[in-house]
């Protein structure tokens, strides 16, 4: 008995050992004297943020670290919870519409993740730390899109954001009902927005009758009585519609016109789906109080508009008016270039919408992450959240700021002074390569004069 008791103390005592120096393993970082924009609080000038491997452990003024903590002297500069787009169509390889069929649920955006794509680097220099990457909205129901961390350099395994909610793309208007494209052959039905509606409707209709066959088929399994029965036939379209009516799936609706975001919420609420959010809705200040409601947030645009007809009614206060009556609101780049400044959108916000500061700044931080089902993890600066920071020279909604660092779990993915560095040594690299390649030459000139 004795003996047993000494083994067990000498293993606990072991795994106590282990636990010890896995957290010692923890890398500690330590960023002082900057102004931190908390967005869950108030901004900490002369502020800390110790973190602790992947997580922000505290944050405060005269925070002090362990022996061997990294120390980042942000010397004044402002530091914000990391950019979340939460519409984007970056690190995706090979197009991002599926155009051969009106309907494409099965198709998904994380079987052709290309994590070698420059924009995520580019993205990181705007501060951006997470993105939702989706599918196209070619079809009236699309493909799957997924949310990731640009953790630049790391696999495409790696870069997905773990435990955030599935998500699938809809899409009403002028793309689903192909207005502005012209393809040789026969035309594709819906060519009208109420036939874009009732194709939806069709196929929800045809996934509730597969869903009935597959549960008669359960029922027949656990009666357990006679031949056992035959399951039906596996459709993977009709399988994931199936899952959204399940609630597996989120919806985020591509829509612009302000009747047919009415009519689609009206529907998800008839089947009982969950749509989460309306992409663009240039028209939604029209319907705020509905946007309410229903309980639906919109990720859209600053101030771009009028490229197609059904773009033309909206305005640069439209994302503010919807914040200020409760909408919950982001602001979206759908465009690799315009990742890299979303910040100078959220200012436009300010300056044509009226919307404060830290309004302005949450459509780029907690709005998205609630958007996106990982409030939790991200979209603010407290301890127990992931280490996604951004850090400007000055605050990030002036015009004249630039990124200077970009943290993505607590590890530096971006530094603009170590970039420039980089690329003043490469280039200095290259100058002598060119010169030492000249020489040779010049000396077999020399020999046949």
């Amino acid at each position: 008995m004795k003996k047993k008791i000494l083994l067990s103390v000498i293993i606990l005592c072991f795994i106590l050992a282990g636990t010890s120096l896995s957290r010692g393993a923890e890398k500690s970082v330590l960023l002082k004297n900057g102004n931190v924009i908390t967005i869950s609080g108030e901004t900490i000038k002369g502020g800390d943020i110790l973190i602790e491997g992947q997580k922000i452990a505290k944050v405060g003024q005269n925070i002090q670290g362990d022996p061997g903590t990294e120390i980042i002297d942000l010397d004044g500069r402002w530091v914000m919870p990391g950019i979340i787009d939460s519409h984007s169509h970056i690190a995706i390889e090979g197009g991002v519409n599926e155009m051969g069929n009106l309907m494409t649920p099965e198709v998904d955006i994380k079987d052709v993740l290309y994590p070698e794509d420059i924009n995520i680097f580019y993205a990181l220099t705007g501060g951006v730390t997470t993105i939702h990457t989706m599918h196209g909205s070619a079809n009236p129901i699309g493909g799957r899109g997924i949310v990731l961390k640009l953790r630049w350099g790391k696999s495409a395994e790696e870069m997905i954001f773990k435990g955030a909610p599935l998500t699938i793309k809809w899409a009403l208007g002028e793309n689903p009902k192909q207005t502005n494209i012209y393809l040789p052959g026969q035309t594709r039905y819906p060519k009208t927005r109420m036939g874009v509606e009732a194709s939806i409707r069709n196929e929800l209709e045809r996934a509730k009758d597969y869903l009935s066959k597959w549960d008669d088929y359960q029922k027949k399994l656990k009666a357990k009585k006679g031949k056992k029965p035959l399951p039906p036939r596996k459709d993977y379209r009709l399988e994931v519609i199936a899952d959204m009516l399940r609630g597996k799936y989120w919806i985020r609706c591509h829509a612009y016109q302000s009747e047919e975001m009415l009519s689609i919420m009206d529907l998800c609420e008839e089947y009982g789906l969950k749509l989460v959010c309306l992409e663009h809705g240039l028209e939604g200040y029209r319907i705020t109080n509905e946007l309410v409601k229903h309980k639906v947030a919109v990720s859209t645009f600053a101030d771009f508009w009028s490229y197609k007809w059904e773009a033309y009614h909206t305005m640069p206060h439209a994302a503010a008016l919807m914040a200020q009556r409760g909408v919950l609101v982001a602001i979206n780049s759908d465009d690799a270039e315009r990742m890299r400044h979303l910040f100078v959108d959220a200012a436009k916000a300010v300056r044509f919408g009226g919307l404060s500061e830290l309004e302005a700044l949450k459509t780029l931080t907690i709005n998205p992450a609630i958007i996106m089902g990982i409030e939790k993890q991200t979209g603010t600066i407290e301890p127990g959240k992931d280490a996604d920071l951004a850090v400007f020279n000055r605050h990030p909604l002036n015009p004249y700021t630039v990124c200077q660092m970009t943290m993505v779990d607590g590890e530096v993915y971006f530094d603009r002074a170590q970039y420039l560095e980089d690329r003043k040594k490469a280039e200095e690299e290259r100058k002598k390569k060119e010169e030492e390649a000249k020489k040779p030459k010049e000396k077999k000139q020399k020999r046949e004069v």
